[in-house]
């Protein structure tokens, strides 16, 4: 008797990565769409907050009396409570994961420790500065994951251009 073989697309674990650029809030509804038709898992949010090599210039960077390490986390929650949060329905399991250090290489260790089913990320166009950040970390997720990952290209927008904030219409099957 043949074995069956496995469903592809029950995913439980979803990771989207955004680095707050247009194009990431724009893969968000590809990570929704994706949470949405698939009852009851989860989704994450992750952000990579790279590692400056030289610590003691936060201090300059932030003229603030305030800790500049409290300050980036606040600015970054604020962020994803006003461009995220409120885009995902009631009844999705969504967490927020905040890391610290080479975006590539964070991506995929969080994948592998919550044994992630679909990772999707944007990419941003092929100018040399914009893929020094999500071109080649996009890249080097889909080469090294242990999943499937969807990447959401910037080009994109422009073929199938969709209202700020509208979410992907989930089809009945």
């Amino acid at each position: 008797m043949d074995a069956i073989a496995p469903r592809y697309g029950n995913y439980r674990r979803i990771l989207f990565c955004t680095d707050f650029s247009p194009n990431a809030e724009f893969a968000f509804d590809f990570a929704v769409d994706a949470a949405v038709r698939n009852n009851g898992c989860t989704l994450y949010l992750l952000h990579i907050v790279p590692e400056p090599e030289a610590q003691f210039w936060k201090g300059y960077i932030y003229e603030s009396d305030q800790n500049p390490d409290i300050k980036a986390k606040a600015d970054i929650d604020a962020k994803i409570a006003v461009s995220y949060t409120p885009r995902v329905p009631a009844g999705v399991s969504f967490e927020v994961v905040f890391r610290i250090g080479n975006a590539g290489q964070e991506i995929l260790a969080f994948a592998e420790e919550r044994d992630v089913d679909l990772i999707i990320v944007g990419r941003q166009g092929h100018g040399a500065m914009r893929s020094l950040f999500f071109g080649n970390v996009a890249s080097k997720v889909a080469r090294n994951a242990n999943c499937p990952v969807l990447i959401i290209p910037l080009a994109f927008t422009r073929k199938h251009p969709m209202p700020p904030g509208a979410q992907l219409q989930a089809s009945s099957e």
